[in-house]
């Protein structure tokens, strides 16, 4: 049974920052990349930061300079370190994981809150 299991989410003072970990079990297929999203209420889910290899790491625009992803292969986990964080990052955030084998399986975490006050 695959499963990601996430971490470190919960409540911080505006300029304040948190650790994300995402956990990976039960994929016997090389993980392709592993990923962070969040969805804020009302709103869509969005790409935070995306690590599919050292070369190629994706961040969306509105967290440049202040989030890191990082990713430990051997275990299967990726971080999401967060700084400088702002009450428009209040969300929950998702951990994915994208599987190409031949069939590509693209799987989600339960979702972890983070709450930035102002």
């Amino acid at each position: 049974q695959v499963q990601l299991v996430e971490s470190g989410g919960g409540l911080v003072q505006a300029g304040g920052s948190l650790r994300l970990s995402c956990a990976a079990s039960g994929i016997i297929f090389p993980i392709n990349a592993m990923g962070w999203y969040r969805q804020a209420p009302g709103k869509q889910r969005e790409l935070v930061a995306l690590h599919t290899s050292a070369d190629n790491i994706n961040y969306a625009d509105s967290v440049k300079g202040r989030f890191t992803i990082s990713r430990d292969n051997a275990k299967n986990t990726v971080y999401l370190q967060m700084n400088s964080l702002k009450p428009e990052d209040t969300a929950v955030y998702y951990c994915n994981a994208v599987v190409n084998a031949v069939v590509v399986f693209n799987y989600w975490g339960q979702g972890t809150q983070v709450t930035v006050s102002s």
